[in-house]
């Protein structure tokens, strides 16, 4: 007896795909005044019992390759979330809340002296901004916005994680500035030549949760590299490398389509960690690819795209943070 060949299950999905459930056809629906035990072809008996001549539906179309919670509706928030605005705040909270930058960006221009309070240069991170209090950052008067904006970029190749740059490239800005007039800022960032799933936002709390190390965000990544990965190799990957600046755990790591193609999920944040790991045993990663953050997948947002993101994941998203 042959062997059915097994499906060949698509790269890395086991990382960031539940198992397809195997739906069933409904039980065949009866028209009134049948028996459940008339083995009538239904089409046939519509005709006889003289009901509707179109074939009756009995099977559901459902996709069973649907991911994640199932909600009832899947509701697309406006491109505002409104939020209540803080008494009493801490002066890097402000400027964060004020859609400027990060927390901890906002504490560094503080201690630059970039940050003015009724015009008197603040250093102190633990100033508290009162209520009739006038906030300049670089000279300009800032406040926390009542608005929120979640963002999701599909970032592509060549695409600098800032909203400026002085040598004229291109920015992240420039995919989702028709989306939205609020300051937003990225979630942590992706490096020049690293593509895939990029937050942006002018939540101040909420990125300064999502970014920090303590948190531990899951990122997936799929690697392309210059040669075949050895077990051996993938096997001290998986035991923790040490780094120049500490270890570098990853939570799995599988062979994708090849041995050149890795399926690598981290949790730690360092800067341009995937590439280290690998540079570091000798190989070169020619392409990398962010393919989930968080409960964040790239389905239906192509290269280049962007979206908001649902009230839903908005939640699910400050459950983990």
């Amino acid at each position: 007896m042959k062997r059915k060949p097994k499906k060949e299950e698509k790269p890395f999905s086991k990382f960031y795909r539940k198992k397809p459930v195997k739906f069933v056809a409904d039980k065949p629906s009866y028209y009134a005044g049948e028996e459940e035990d008339d083995d009538t072809p239904k089409k046939k008996r519509a005709y006889q019992k003289g009901g509707d001549k179109k074939k009756p539906n009995d099977r559901r179309k459902v996709n069973p390759k649907t991911i994640g919670p199932k909600f009832k509706k899947k509701e697309i928030i406006q491109k505002t979330h409104e939020a209540p605005v803080e008494e009493n705040m801490r002066l890097n909270k402000y400027i964060a809340h004020a859609g400027i930058c990060s927390r901890r960006k906002a504490s560094e221009h503080i201690e630059k002296g970039s940050v003015m309070v009724n015009d008197v240069v603040v250093k102190e991170m633990g100033y508290k901004v009162q209520k009739n209090d006038v906030v300049k950052f670089q000279g300009n008067v800032v406040e926390p916005t009542r608005n929120h904006v979640y963002i999701l970029l599909n970032k592509p190749k060549n695409v600098i994680t800032t909203l400026q740059d002085e040598n004229g490239r291109r920015t992240i800005l420039d995919f989702v500035s028709d989306l939205t007039t609020e300051r937003i800022y990225p979630v942590g960032r992706l490096d020049r030549n690293t593509t895939g799933l990029l937050l942006l936002t002018n939540d101040g709390s909420f990125a300064q949760k999502l970014s920090h190390p303590s948190f531990g965000v899951s990122k997936i990544y799929k690697a392309k590299l210059d040669k075949a990965l050895r077990p051996e190799d993938l096997e001290k990957i998986r035991n923790t490398l040490q780094l120049e600046d500490g270890p570098a755990p990853v939570d799995a790591i599988e062979y994708g389509a090849n041995s050149k193609t890795i399926g690598i999920e981290v949790h730690i944040g360092r800067n341009r960690i995937v590439r280290r790991i690998f540079e570091h045993l000798g190989y070169e990663v020619l392409k990398l690819d962010r393919v989930r953050y968080a409960s964040l997948t790239k389905k239906n947002i192509p290269i280049g795209k962007c979206r908001f993101l649902t009230k839903q994941e908005i939640i699910i998203l400050k459950h983990l943070a």
